[in-house]
């Protein structure tokens, strides 16, 4: 599940300064946890409230209406990313979402219209306003981005591997406005040379960051091994060299080709009724053209399996051992009992009180530890992450192989934690939608990785997975299997921990 799971990791990286003279703290999750278990089962009869609607330019409208409070968030979801990207290309979906939210036909028209009006000959000459102002009759009235400042909005994208998404948060009377500004932004990028130059530096400056972040090294070098063959379809952020090198004419490569009604879903939720939101979506969004389905004309790559496992030592001036162990994981539209499976699983040893977190964390041999698989349709990860003091380094890896290696061991959870941690991925997935803002970009990654279909399914599909179902998840793709296993330690802390590739493998 763990559908951002490289935010989810960086929370680890406090642990870089903790101070480990002192004894491991209680973990302050646990009552927060038995409380979740405590509260009554979910129905069988609780199902995810959205409705959907495609259009005939293919186009998926999806609306999750709830009038608590007088907001909507609309959102444009792409099925887009690095996955999508060859070396040549890497990162540049992550410049077009940055390009997204800047100037666009609709906006060069508008400020045509007010020259013109307001008499100002040197700008309506100098921008070509003559040839800009034909093309009101393909974008229409463009009046309505006179108030657009005015409307007290919030607006952000995001790129993932297999996600890409843009979104507007503001309140319901201006639900038209906002969809009219998402139309216009999507159909009629402009893609200004001056714009998109200062875009590539404002990337540039990101990637700057990453690199000066100890963790990014440790999340790199595992994901690099793991996906030996296509590294850039597991790596959103891209290159300097590739970023640096972006040209218009790569944006418009990457618009022609999945910047198309068929590979995009309209996300409308908060105070909006559905038919109303069918309805505008019809008329702003029909005249999109249908295009070539983009997978069928580019097929994605399949990561080929991992031939042996690894073990790789990062040096970085870090005072503490952060490792990281990664398998390859099952594949939406492949083995998609796996996954529930898997996420079941991930939720029983993440508990406090599960016989794996007793072993590393109660026994004082690492201070943080997470075992999650990500939801992915081209390979989704298995990760396990340790955290601990240098001298306990050996020690830990030690104690996590010996857990994975009980994992199926019939006595290794109880029936009780079986259900609890249905319980408690329902009860987690029902909590998010308190916020519906950002249960609106839930709603748009499963869209995108996985397909409206298989979410609609999540809860039932949950609930049946059985001791059996873990078994074959554990036995196919961990036990037994080639890994990697990447840590992050400094020059002086390895002279103490003296780990060795063999450790980071189980050997």
């Amino acid at each position: 599940m763990n559908k951002f799971f490289l935010g989810s990791l960086l929370i680890f990286s406090a642990f870089f300064n903790l101070n480990f003279a002192q004894s491991p703290k209680p973990k302050q999750a646990t009552n927060n946890n038995q409380a979740i278990s405590a509260a009554p089962k979910t129905q069988d009869d609780v199902k995810i409230p959205y409705v959907t609607k495609t259009l005939a330019n293919g186009l998926e409208v999806i609306v999750l209406p709830d009038a608590a409070v007088p907001l909507v968030t609309v959102e444009m979801a792409v099925r887009n990313g690095s996955f999508t990207e060859p070396p040549e290309l890497n990162g540049l979906s992550h410049l077009y979402e940055h390009m997204f939210f800047k100037s666009n036909q609709a906006v060069s028209v508008f400020r045509c219209d007010l020259a013109k009006s307001y008499g100002n000959l040197n700008y309506y000459m100098g921008q070509n306003c003559a040839e800009q102002i034909k093309l009101k009759a393909q974008i229409g009235e463009v009046s309505y981005l006179n108030d657009v400042d005015k409307l007290g909005y919030v607006r952000n994208g995001t790129t993932q591997e297999e996600y890409v998404n843009y979104y507007f948060s503001t309140t319901s009377p201006n639900l038209a406005t906002m969809m009219r500004f998402m139309r216009d932004a999507m159909l009629y990028p402009s893609f200004e040379e001056g714009e998109f130059k200062q875009e590539i530096q404002v990337v540039l400056g990101e990637l700057d960051r990453q690199l000066s972040e100890p963790f990014y090294y440790l999340d790199r070098t595992l994901m690099d091994k793991l996906f030996y063959k296509y590294p850039s379809r597991k790596s959103p952020g891209g290159t300097r060299e590739t970023v640096a090198a972006a040209t218009t004419e790569k944006m418009r490569l990457i618009q022609s080709r999945y910047y198309v009604p068929n590979n995009a879903a309209l996300i409308i939720t908060g105070d909006v009724q559905p038919e109303r939101a069918f309805k505008l979506a019809e008329d702003l969004f029909s005249i999109w053209k249908k295009g070539e389905d983009p997978f069928v004309k580019f097929p994605i790559v399949e990561h080929p399996p991992l031939q042996k496992s690894e073990g790789v030592i990062v040096t970085q001036d870090v005072e503490n051992a952060m490792m990281q162990i990664g398998w390859h994981g099952p594949s939406i539209g492949k083995d998609d009992a796996s996954t529930y499976a898997a996420d079941v699983f991930s939720y029983i040893i993440q508990q406090p009180n599960s016989r794996f977190q007793r072993a590393l964390i109660d026994s004082g041999l690492a201070v943080g530890v997470q075992f999650h698989y990500y939801t992915q349709r081209n390979t989704g990860p298995i990760r396990a992450t340790l955290v601990t003091a240098p001298d306990k380094a050996k020690a830990a890896l030690d104690a996590f192989y010996k857990e994975v290696a009980q994992f199926n061991n019939p006595n290794y959870f109880t029936d009780e934690e079986l259900n609890n941690a249905k319980t408690l991925l329902e009860a987690e997935d029902l909590y998010r939608r308190e916020k519906l803002s950002e249960y609106t970009h839930s709603l748009g990654f499963w869209w995108s990785s996985t397909g409206m279909d298989y979410y609609r399914g999540y809860y039932k599909n949950l609930r049946a997975v059985s001791r059996d179902d873990i078994k074959k998840y554990v036995s196919t793709y961990i036990q037994g299997k080639p890994h990697v296993g990447v840590a992050l330690i400094s020059p002086a802390s390895q002279a103490t921990a003296k780990l060795t590739e063999q450790d980071l493998i189980g050997k």
